[in-house]
């Protein structure tokens, strides 16, 4: 009985529809990722023009993000996710009909609408849901649930590429996703979500000027925020001169088949699902940094069987290992960053923070390009590696939650003064 009532508590409602409609909407979106590096090629792209398409799109991206944050904030997160929703059925079918390389830039600055919209509500909405002192296992149990996603959206893209094309492909991804996008609209004309009373409801230019400029007061502040900011830039910068060069890497240098990279991409998932839930224990019971180090430590290690394999068991290995780690980071993350931003700000923290460190790694794709191109393939993912196991070293003495280190001060100064009031009892 306790059990059940605890996980009530834990997880609301109007969670569960918010998942549901999450869960929907990923499968379709996971979909065509990881192959549309493979689609440009066939659409004539070379290797650095990949690298381009994906640092144009990225600065539409990061142009949007810090507009969906401020307006997350200011109409509220379900109504700000029913918008994106529709933008993102718009995009995906642009994504669909594109009949070239250069039209896909087009296509792909539209489909990032929806990210900019849902993508900052959808942390925001869970703390805004939950009790701070089990925060980290709600974290865990709608991380280990989102993954779901993930398990089925690149498996069933693979194949549905491999056997019928990528528009046939990208026609379900449309369908599956305006499923999603009708279920968001009738949440938002329908539920009341918790924080209401935070926002303003002024999408004026002088709002979102003072949001911004607040945020970014806080983020360059000297605590917490800062740190954040400076280890995800230099981390973010080293990821992305790798990441969209992964499933070329896996076709060209590992000879894998498109029905192969998909399934990577459900391995990855599945291993994703084991650890967000010891993640999320972990953060309640120790803190953050405990485990986003752990993460970290698993995607090293991830990295050095990826370019030590050529073989698909090997790359299966190497995809466990990186699900592991990113199932650590992702609720310790989430969890860390509700603490330390204020809650009416969650939304443009997440627009600010995200295109703050994007535009600094804006190039990192076309510069991996570069070296896979100049030097050798491995180069760009082995400074990705590198940059994995230093940024624990930061992590570890940083990423500290104000309140827990201004307990820690207290009870030490609580100790100080017993001691004192001791020795002097003991001179009288």
């Amino acid at each position: 009985m306790n059990s059940t009532q605890k996980k009530e508590q834990i997880i609301s409602p109007i969670m569960r529809w918010f998942m549901l409609a999450m869960i929907l909407a990923n499968i379709a979106a996971s979909m065509y990722p990881m192959l549309l590096p493979i689609y440009l090629t066939e659409l004539g792209a070379g290797i650095q023009q990949v690298g381009l398409v994906f640092t144009a799109t990225s600065l539409v991206s990061l142009l949007l993000q810090i507009f969906g944050g401020w307006v997350s904030d200011s109409i509220g997160r379900l109504k700000s996710i029913a918008i994106g929703s529709i933008g993102g059925v718009i995009g995906f079918l642009a994504v669909a009909l594109a009949p070239s390389w250069q039209w896909m830039l087009a296509a792909l600055a539209i489909s990032m609408f929806p990210g900019a919209l849902v993508g900052p509500s959808f942390g925001a909405f869970i703390a805004e849901n939950s009790a701070e002192e089990h925060r980290g296992r709600v974290y865990g149990i709608t991380g280990t649930i989102f993954q779901i996603t993930g398990v089925i959206g690149p498996a069933a893209g693979g194949l549905l590429m491999g056997r019928l094309g990528f528009q046939p492909m990208m026609f379900a991804v449309v369908g599956l996703y305006g499923c999603a996008a009708i279920l968001r609209i009738w949440m938002a004309r329908s539920m009341n979500e918790a924080a209401s009373e935070t926002r303003s409801n002024d999408l004026s230019i002088s709002s979102f000027k003072t949001s911004i400029s607040r945020m970014w007061g806080l983020m360059i502040g000297g605590g917490v925020l800062t740190w954040i900011l400076l280890t995800d830039g230099v981390r973010d910068i080293a990821f992305r001169l790798s990441g969209e060069l992964q499933p070329l890497y896996l076709e060209q240098i590992g000879g894998l088949s498109v029905e192969q990279i998909g399934l990577l991409g459900s391995i990855f998932a599945v291993a994703t699902m084991l650890t967000p839930m010891i993640s999320g224990r972990l953060v309640d019971k120790t803190e953050e940094r405990v485990p986003i180090v752990l993460g970290f430590l698993f995607i090293f290690a991830a990295f050095l069987i990826f370019l030590n394999t050529l073989s698909f068991p090997g790359f299966a290995a190497a995809w466990i290992t990186f699900g592991l780690g990113v199932g650590m980071l992702n609720p310790a993350y989430q969890s860390l960053i509700s603490k330390v931003v204020p809650r009416n700000m969650l939304g443009v923290f997440q627009g600010v923070f995200h295109s703050s460190i994007g535009f600094v790694s804006l190039p990192a794709p076309f510069i991996g390009a570069y070296l896979w191109d100049h030097f050798t393939p491995q180069l760009p993912f082995q400074i990705t590696a590198a940059v994995a196991v230093l940024s624990v070293i930061p992590i570890w003495f940083k990423f500290k939650v104000p309140g827990k280190q201004t307990a820690e001060a207290s009870a030490r100064q609580e100790s100080l003064d017993q001691t004192l009031s001791f020795e002097v009892e003991s001179g009288d």
